[in-house]
């Protein structure tokens, strides 16, 4: 640094730049002593000659040390721009950026900040010499000099608002400049005159904006210009009457109302910057559908502000008005001050929310907030005195920067994440931890205002620890204590203590609820419906055992008290209910009111007399009537009654209410919603006092509406259950009761038990089993019956083929113009019923064709874009726009693919025509297009022709021509006067001519005169038979100029003069295409029938078409439309594919290589839209970039939805130009008028930036970005090449306090200015936002960063399309519509699975999704009322969600599946949830079935969390009960039916196995001869439906069948039963049960990522083992081995066909789970792929575990991780695994009694000596083991004799039973059947208890013998893999019905799964 000079001063200042040796010194007091002892360099740097003449390379400015970042970033960038024209003042910035660096981090504590330190002061190095000759005398005039350039550049181009990009640009990047130069100028003049230091100050404030430039003198855009934007700024400037700033220690006066508040309450400055501009755009947007009811749209409207008052503080009041306060919103009653004061209290509201960070998942703790300060604010402005100081009201946490978020913020926050924290990664018992709806729950409490304002942070609120009981609730243990002090010294210390601890706060507990695992949730949730369903199965089976022989007889008094009966059980329903409530709630009692206890109390002890009273009544009543007669003729002839029926009567008194209540649904609502005392009374008993989950009651035709579907259910439910499940039970069971079994072939437990009570067991259980389930199937066969009937009704599938498009293709304008184009003044348009045709008698609005034409045509062009349509597909489908469109007779003229081959047709029927003109025009006419076609191409010819012609003679002659045309066809003479024969040669002629005219090659002249001359010999000679006219016209010309007549006979010369003809053609792009129109009018063939040839091109054109006769909302002017913004969370999934990745293989298979594979037609359109041949001609960067888009455009990647999302904002610029847009401009067309009217597409770009705003919320940008990760770029490059787009994103920083770095959070908004990314806002956090889901976490962070009045949330593996953008403006006029008693407040919409084209997995998964995303929630939203938010893409009415907790919930595990639960809160606080069909967005699914099965598995695990939730509870406890019905089956009722299904399976075959061993089977047959029950088969038949997928399809064919048609549906449901569709939906039944238990049991439910390649992979035989091991492989050799023991044991007397009707389906499912992860993986049975899965399984099985050693690579670390759900159970899931276990010991207690060495023996003793083998073979093989430790490597011969020794032993001791005791090989094949599942038993249950033998060698024992199982397990598995792979052809058939529907598309799948790379070329 010895180099470097003091900086000279200007006009004899003195310099600010210190010395050089001052900061060698202090740089190098750190202890760095020299340059050689510098660390080495880790930031990118150049070096270089220290003379050198080109410029060096940037200085890396973005890869910074956080500590930093944000102070030096802004001038190393101004340096790497200027450094080319000024290398010095280049130098200076980075000096100065280094001093800045050093100031902050003086000792180079910081992470990196040493390294950067170093590699800056090494570039400093290097520039010092090279930049020593200045420009100027000194650095500071050359600084000087520059910063004026700049600064005079900008102040003399900042009130423009129209300019180019380039020149905005430009000068973006002086104001940047500019406000640097200046920045560092400060340092190097003492005083460069007051002027320029003012100047430079205001050009310093001027920061990046988001939307609105706000800074006085920012750059001038459009926007600005808006009226509505005007009048939002003026009224939030409006600072009159507000206190003086001298109050709150600021000098200046207040800019704003925002910035009053900032001063008043202390909020951060980028969050009062970012809610600024949010309140304005949401007042301008509010405004602008306001402004008519408005005097002066200058002038914000008081209705304006009014509505948003309405809905910020909707919730707000509700609050106040539940907990008894008044609330704090107090306005005064002058008009102009009741605005200001209502625009402070929105801000406030949205400051707070702004900067809550993690506590806007808290929406009554941000009431309670508000509360305090609006009380607070409204004391300021009213100045008020405080009682207690006698001074001005003055907020308590006062007005510093960040007080806010440090006293207010960070204290809860600190909260929640202490608790989150106990939750260990939400493994702990959700019991032991807060989670956020406790927290928040408290602030339903009146007791919350003990926290007081300012807040004590020794509330017992803030209290995270458990407080021991010994030291706070055992007396005796305080009394201790209290000797032990007086017998020591006494201290006031030990004193102080102990009174701490008496006064310490309490942990609160949980708040309301508590999330218990337990299947005992399900019925308490439930109970209605459980009881309903347990007392109508008493009923039905009272009755059938009666025998009624009609329904009258139910009257019968002793029928009737046996029915009656089910009262009791009633009670005693009510009973358990009541206990449980209160062991379930018992850890809430802390935080419970005490009127709640009382209510508990009391329901217990009313359920305990009435589970008295009523036995009581029955048994002393029961045949004591008192009977009245009744009138004659009635139909009953007497009633009788008893005292238990009085007291029934009594009893059903609460639900007689309960039903009255139900009916009149308004009156129930008004009951729970009102405050009243006596409200409070009556619902006190029904309903828990809790803020939510009160009104949700729909309107009465809504509840009439899903009560009869659950009518229809129910209905037909029992019936079946009676006729074909109880009644066909109940002889046998009479029979079974009668039958005395003496005899059994077991050691029989219980011989006293009377009645057969076992077999009756056995028999019943699984028949009750499908009773509880068989609910859910009835659903599903009704759900497709309705769902069909309202799709049919809603015009779903009206076109759905091409030739059904081009039929009603003609009548889309119509359409158009109802649906999408805004209504006239005059009034509304007209809606449709169902049943009429809507477009009959429509009149279009003005300009509505051509506006039709406009979008129509962008349409395609974007298709084109997307390479779904090749140029030709484009040219035949795009609409000409034409002047004539706007005329009031208007022309269309349709695309050319609609009238491909019409006038070819209607040429060859006019040729051989005999007839009459009229009969010829007719046949024309019929079809509609073939007359367009045929008029379109005369017309054409004409125009052609007047235009080429320009000879007088010619002309006259043409002219002449064409009239006698005209008058023939007029006069109906043109068959007469011409001979139609010659109409193909004329043809053929006229396209001949056609093609010279579009080549317009100068040199072609005498062609194209010759093809005019020959045109003119045929018309008149061969096809006029008088056309003495025309040539009397060349025999008698006119005269010429000179008045020369010249006479000659010689035709030829007939257009051949220069003069004649006018060729080539003007230069008119509009002629050139009706040309190009006209010659594929005359040449198109049938090809272009089947346009566009691109199968996903032709179903969204079909789709739109569809859509446009659907019954949506009229569209708004894009100017009245809602505001609406898109967030888009991402974690670290693919943005675009890099070069390498998509050159790189994945099993040797590149991406483009399967790209092109599988998008052959869109490959090739894409090759021609850049221009090349093949992959390798695209050689340029440009093009390379192309094809990294177009691959990436074809995977699940963020820049594929980025694209969708951005086709939003290219719509609302298209509408607002055909709203705003002039006649010429239209016919101009959208893209020619963008680049000549830049006013109005300024405009344009205003009302975008207005309406709509797009948010990408980077999860990891920061790191990426940190680590030079290639994402970090991609990211970058999105946000060029969408301007608008926005990226939000977590910086985790670093600054120095007290010497220490310490990390600060920030929420940051960045936007793309220059090519840099510039932070717009930086709202600094408490802490790490990511303490809960991550996913609804990174939605919060950034939620706050979104604008407008709707949100629609979409996934990053989502897409979009310009035609369903165009729907938009119409969406959001639903939240206008009420559906029922409500608007809505989420929008559902439909989604299309984009990824189901290749494998027959992903085509069933697509097809499953589709039917769930249409029909399944269309039947959810209407009749059911029942639809939740299940994902992306629903709209979100934005500020009902921000002010009511958010879009998503997040607490840890029990919020997995964080998507539903925005849902269920919407619902719980009266909001209402449609959904709508006529609009669509692409979704991307995973297409291998181990992806597949990893996402069944996590919704699988968010249901079992849901099941425990308190969300589930509310909703289940407080719909009313046929809406209760529809939520439980539609959501955990489903999976909880599988799982009872599957359970049923394992009950019926254990109960066939107790019947079959015990010998009860075998005495039941033969002694009552029963030879079938027809109920058991009947259930088992019922459920195996389910297992063949035969449900599930059912809604599907009903889907396919609307939507393309029924034929097609069943023709595709055979096709996937051929693909093994079956298999596919049994297998997913197995991953949905187990995941769905097991988690309820014990935990362990996660997010399990599935990634989204598109590259479908082989699957090794150990990946697939290891994940279905337990969930599917265990269960079926279970099941395996239960039908093997029944088919032995069963008796030859029992049928054949009984046994296959009763067990096929079992047996099904169990090979299905055996066999299906084999099935479905691609190249399964190569050969070469087995053998290396072969050697991969052997190394995995054998290989050691340990710490760091990842279970894909070790058995034993795979086999730990498989136990952590036990790790984290309970006692009580510990004894349930104990207790299922148990099973296992059923086999060998059975089994050995069927031995042969028994000798028929009944003895216990037999079972005994089978555990006395049992362990012998466990001491053989632990002696094997001990040997091998001890003997194996010293000893090898000794060991060796010692294993032959034992061998030979055990074989001898066969040998001898064999013959001794009649051992035979059935009976060594039986004991393995027995003693297998008898270890495996023993092996789960010391798994159980693992924590108390994990220390012992039994452990050890375990291990190795779990091994020993699945190596077993695993050969035989592998076995029939191996035998299979031997065979080609089964490797062929395998690929082939895996990948039918690539092979339909003409796919080289073989080449992909092979892994060969091959050339491909187009």
């Amino acid at each position: 640094m010895s180099e470097i000079v003091p900086a000279e001063p200007i006009e004899g200042g003195e310099t600010h730049f210190h010395d050089r040796a001052f900061y060698g010194r202090t740089y190098y007091e750190v202890g760095e002593s020299s340059s050689s002892s510098r660390p080495n360099v880790t930031l990118a740097i150049t070096e270089g000659p220290s003379h050198r003449d080109d410029v060096p390379e940037p200085f890396d400015s973005e890869r910074l040390p956080t500590v930093f970042a944000s102070e030096i970033q802004r001038f190393l960038r101004v340096a790497n721009l200027i450094e080319r024209e000024e290398p010095r003042v280049a130098y200076l910035c980075r000096f100065h950026a280094f001093v800045i660096a050093h100031q902050k981090d003086k000792h180079s504590t910081g992470r990196g900040v040493r390294q950067f330190k170093t590699a800056l002061l090494q570039r400093l190095e290097q520039d010092e010499e090279a930049t020593r000759k200045r420009k100027d005398k000194s650095d500071s005039r050359e600084l000087k000099r520059v910063y004026h350039e700049y600064r005079d550049y900008f102040i003399k181009h900042d009130k423009t608002f129209d300019l180019e990009h380039c020149h905005r640009e430009k000068l973006i990047n002086a104001r940047d400049i500019a406000s640097v130069l200046f920045e560092v100028l400060k340092t190097v003049i003492n005083a460069a005159g007051p002027q320029a230091l003012i100047e430079g100050s205001e050009l310093h404030k001027k920061s990046e904006f988001n939307i609105l430039p706000l800074e006085q003198g920012g750059i001038q855009l459009a926007i600005m210009q808006q009226p509505e934007i005007k009048a939002a700024i003026a009224a939030i400037r409006n600072i009159r009457g507000l206190p003086p700033p001298q109050d709150f220690k600021k000098n200046s006066a207040f800019v704003d109302l925002f910035d009053f508040l900032q001063h008043c309450f202390g909020f951060q400055v980028a969050n009062v910057a970012n809610q600024r501009e949010h309140l304005i755009l949401l007042l301008a947007n509010m405004q602008t559908r306001q402004a008519q009811k408005q005097t002066s749209i200058l002038k914000l409207g008081e209705g304006c502000v009014d509505e948003w008052m309405r809905k910020f503080f909707k919730n707000y009041t509700n609050w106040c008005k539940f907990l008894g306060r008044n609330s704090n919103i107090r306005l005064p009653y002058l008009k102009q001050e009741a605005q200001q004061y209502k625009i402070l209290y929105i801000g406030l509201y949205l400051l707070i929310w702004g900067e809550a960070a993690n506590l806007r998942f808290m929406p009554e703790c941000l009431c309670y907030i508000f509360h305090q300060m609006a009380y607070e604010l409204h004391g300021i402005l009213s100045g008020a005195i405080s009682l207690t100081t006698w001074e001005k009201v003055m907020p308590a946490y006062g007005g510093e920067p960040e007080s806010f978020l440090n006293n207010v913020i960070t204290p809860i926050y600190r909260v929640i994440k202490d608790e989150a924290e106990k939750s260990k990664g939400g493994t702990a018992d959700h019991s032991f931890w807060r989670n956020y709806d406790d927290l928040n729950e408290y602030f339903w409490s009146p007791d919350c205002f003990s926290i007081g304002w300012p807040m004590r942070l020794d509330h017992a609120f803030f209290c995270v620890e458990l407080k021991k009981k010994s030291k706070v609730k055992n007396a005796k243990a305080l009394l201790e204590k209290i000797k032990e002090r007086k017998k020591r010294d006494d201290k006031g210390e030990e004193s102080e203590d102990i009174s701490d601890e008496c006064h310490k706060p309490q942990w609160l507990g949980k708040t309301n609820f508590v999330e218990i695992r337990s299947f005992w949730q399900i019925f308490r949730s439930f109970d209605r419906m459980w009881s309903f369903f347990i007392l109508s199965l008493q009923t039905i089976i009272i009755v059938a055992c009666h025998d009624l022989g009609s329904p009258l007889q139910l009257f019968d008094a002793a029928v009737f008290e046996d029915v009656i009966s089910i009262f009791i059980t009633s009670a005693f329903l009510k009973l358990i209910q009541a206990i449980m409530d209160i062991i379930f709630t018992w850890k809430t009692r802390l935080t419970m009111e005490h009127s709640q206890k009382m209510k508990l109390l009391t329901k217990l002890v009313f359920a305990l007399i009435w589970t008295i009273t009523l036995p009581v009544c029955y048994a002393n009543s029961r045949g004591k009537y008192t009977c009245y007669s009744t009138q004659y003729g009635s139909l009953v002839e007497e009633w009788c009654f008893t005292s238990y029926m009085t007291a029934s009567a009594i009893y059903l008194m609460t639900n007689a209410v309960e039903i009255v209540l139900f009916f009149v649904p308004a009156i129930a609502k008004h009951i729970e919603v009102s405050n009243n005392q006596i409200c409070r009374f009556l619902s006190w008993w029904t309903q828990p006092r809790i803020y939510v989950g009160r009104g949700m009651q729909e309107n009465q035709v809504s509840v009439l509406k899903y009560m009869l579907f659950w009518t229809l259910v129910l209905s037909t439910k029992f019936l079946f259950s009676y006729c074909f499940e109880i009644k066909p039970l109940i002889a046998p069971t009479r029979e079974i009761m009668k039958i005395g079994v003496k005899k059994y072939e077991w050691h029989e437990l219980f011989p006293k038990v009377k009645s057969n009570a076992g077999a009756i067991v056995a028999v019943w259980t699984p028949i009750i089993i499908v009773y509880f389930m068989d609910t859910q199937i009835w659903y599903s066969v009704f759900c497709t019956i309705f769902g069909g009937l309202y799709g049919i009704l809603h015009h779903l599938g009206e076109i759905r083929t091409l030739g059904m498009l081009r039929s009603r293709f003609y009548s889309l304008p119509a359409a158009f113009n109802v649906c999408l184009l805004p209504p006239s003044r005059t009034g509304q348009k007209k809606r449709k019923g169902f049943l009429s045709n809507m477009f009959q008698k429509m009149s279009l609005e003005k300009n509505a064709i051509p506006k039709f034409v406009a979008v129509w045509n962008q349409i395609i062009s974007h298709l084109r874009l997307e390479d779904m349509i090749s140029n030709r597909e484009m040219d035949l489908m795009m609409m000409p726009m034409s002047s004539e469109l706007f005329s009031k007779k208007i022309h269309i003229r349709w695309p050319v693919f609609l009238l491909a081959n019409q006038f070819s047709t209607a040429l060859s029927i006019a040729k051989d025509f005999q007839g009459k003109d009229e009969i010829l025009l007719r046949k024309i006419k019929r079809d509609k297009y073939m007359s367009y076609a045929v008029k379109e191409c005369y017309e054409l010819l004409k125009h052609v022709l007047e235009i080429l012609v320009v000879g007088n003679l010619e002309n006259r002659i043409i002219c002449g021509i064409l009239n006698e045309i005209e008058q023939n066809i007029a006069g109906s003479t043109l068959l007469k006067n011409f001979k139609m024969k010659m109409l193909p040669a004329l043809q053929v002629i006229i396209v001949e001519l056609a093609e010279l005219l579009i080549e317009g090659d100068k040199s072609h002249q005498c062609k194209v005169v010759k093809a005019l001359q020959d045109m003119f010999e045929l018309v008149t000679n061969d096809m006029m038979v008088d056309s003495s006219k025309i040539l009397d016209m060349l025999e008698c010309p006119l005269p010429s100029e000179n008045d020369f007549i010249t006479f000659s006979l010689d035709k030829p010369l007939l257009f051949a003069k220069e003069s004649s003809i006018h060729f080539p053609l003007p230069e008119s792009g509009p002629l050139i295409e009706k040309i190009k129109r006209f010659h594929l009018l005359l040449t198109i063939k049938d090809t272009a029938m089947d346009v566009p040839a691109n199968l996903e091109a032709r179903r969204r054109i079909s789709f739109f078409a569809t859509s446009l006769f659907a019954d949506m909302p009229d569209a708004p002017k894009v100017r009245n439309m809602l505001s609406f913004s898109v967030i888009t969370p991402h974690y670290i999934e693919d943005i675009n594919f890099s070069l390498e990745e998509l050159h790189s293989s994945q099993e040797e298979v590149p991406i483009i290589f399967y790209m092109q594979k599988i998008y052959p037609d869109e490959w090739k359109n894409f090759l021609e839209r850049i221009g090349c041949e093949n992959l390798e001609s695209i050689n340029d960067d440009q093009k390379k970039e192309e094809l990294r888009q177009w691959a990436s455009y074809r995977g699940q990647t963020l820049s594929r939805t980025a694209r969708g999302m951005m086709y939003y904002r290219e719509a609302l610029k298209l509408q607002a130009f055909l709203d705003m847009a002039e006649d010429e401009d239209i016919l101009e067309g959208y893209e020619t008028a963008e680049r000549s009217n830049s006013a109005l597409f300024a405009h344009l770009e205003a009302l975008a930036d207005m309406k709509y705003s797009y948010v990408i919320s980077c999860q990891s940008f920061a790191s990426h970005r940190a680590y030079a990760d290639p994402h970090a770029q991609d990211i970058i490059d999105l946000m060029i090449k969408y301007p608008s787009l926005r990226v939000a994103y977590v910086d985790e920083e670093e600054e120095i306090f007290q010497g220490r770095a310490r990390k600060v959070y920030s929420s940051k908004l960045v936007k793309v200015v220059n090519g840099y990314e510039q932070v717009i806002y930086r709202i600094k956090l408490p802490g790490p936002p990511v303490i809960g889901e991550g996913k609804p976490e990174n939605q919060n962070h950034a939620i706050i960063f979104t604008r407008g009045e709707a949100l629609q949330t979409i996934d990053m593996n989502q897409d979009n399309y310009l035609e369903e953008a165009l729907k938009m403006r119409n969406l959001l006029q639903e939240f206008f519509r009420c559906q029922g008693r409500r608007r809505p407040t989420i929008l559902g919409l439909r989604e299309h699975i984009f990824t189901g084209s290749v494998s027959s997995l992903a085509w069933f998964m697509s097809y499953q999704e589709t039917s769930f995303v249409t029909i399944g929630q269309r039947i959810l939203a209407n009749p059911l009322r029942v639809r939740f938010h299940y994902g992306h893409p629903d709209v979100f009415d934005r500020v009902f969600h921000i002010t009511r907790g958010g879009i998503s919930k997040a607490s840890k595990t029990i919020n997995l599946s964080e998507d539903v639960f925005a849902g269920y809160n919407s619902t719980l606080r009266r909001g209402c949830i449609s959904y709508h069909e006529y609009m669509q967005v692409g979704k991307g699914r995973d297409v291998g079935l181990n992806q597949i099965s990893k996402f069944e598995a996590k919704v699988a695990n968010g249901n079992s969390e849901q099941t425990i939730s308190r969300d589930v509870f509310r909703l289940g406890r407080q719909f009313d009960f046929f809406r209760m019905l529809s939520y439980y089956f539609t959501t955990i009722g489903f999976y909880f039916s599988n799982l009872i299904s599957v359970i049923g399976i394992y009950i019926f075959l254990y109960g066939q196995l107790y019947l079959v061993l015990s010998g009860l089977e075998r005495e039941l047959v033969i002694q009552a001869r029963i030879k079938n029950i027809q109920s058991l088969e009947t259930a088992l038949a019922s459920q195996s439906f389910i297992q063949l997928g035969l449900l599930t399809g059912l809604p599907m064919m009903m889907e396919i069948g609307l939507e393309k048609g029924f034929f097609t549906a069943v023709k595709d449901f055979v096709l996937m039963q051929l693909q093994l569709a079956a298999v596919f939906f049994t297998f997913s039944l197995g991953t949905k049960t187990h995941h769905y238990g097991q988690t309820v049991l014990h935990g362990g439910a996660k997010y399990r990522p599935t990634g989204r390649k598109v590259v479908v992979f082989h699957s090794s035989f150990t990946e697939n083992y290891r994940l279905y091991s337990r969930s599917h492989f265990v269960k079926g050799f279970e099941l395996l081995l239960l039908l093997i023991v029944y088919n032995m044991f069963r008796r030859s007397y029992q049928s054949s066909v009984a046994y296959v009707l009763i067990t096929y389906a079992i047996w099904f499912m169990s090979l299905t789970w055996l066999c299906a992860p084999f099935l479905f993986n691609p190249a399964g049975f190569s050969w070469t792929k087995t053998v290396d899965d072969w050697k991969e399984w052997n190394k995995w099985i054998r290989q050691q575990g340990g710490i760091g050693i990842h279970q894909d690579k070790s058995w034993h670390s795979w086999w730990d991780d498989e136990q952590a759900h036990l790790r984290r159970s309970g006692l009580r899931s510990r004894l349930m695994e104990i207790l299922l276990s148990l099973r296992f010991f059923i086999y060998q207690y059975g089994l050995v009694y069927h031995l042969d060495i028994s000798q028929h023996s009944k003895d216990f003793l037999v079972y005994v000596l089978s555990w006395v083998v049992i362990v012998a073979v466990f001491l053989l093989v632990k002696a094997v083991n001990m040997g091998r430790q001890l003997f194996s490597a010293n000893y090898q011969l000794g060991f060796r004799f010692f294993k032959a020794f034992l061998f030979v032993g055990v074989l001898s001791i066969i040998i001898t039973l064999s013959i001794i005791c009649e051992l035979s090989l059935t009976d060594l094949f039986v004991c393995c059947l027995a003693f297998l599942p008898t270890a495996w038993g023993l092996i789960l249950i010391a798994q159980a208890v693992r924590p108390k033998i994990e220390h012992t060698g039994m452990w050890d024992f375990t291990r190795a013998l779990a091994r020993a199982y699945d190596y077993g397990m695993g050969v035989i598995l592998f076995t029939p893999i191996a035998i299979l792979a031997w065979l080609p052809i089964i490797k062929a058939f395998h690929n082939r019905f895996l990948f039918n529907e690539a092979f339909k598309r003409h796919l080289q799948i073989q080449p992909i799964l092979a892994g060969t790379k091959k050339q491909s070329k187009s």
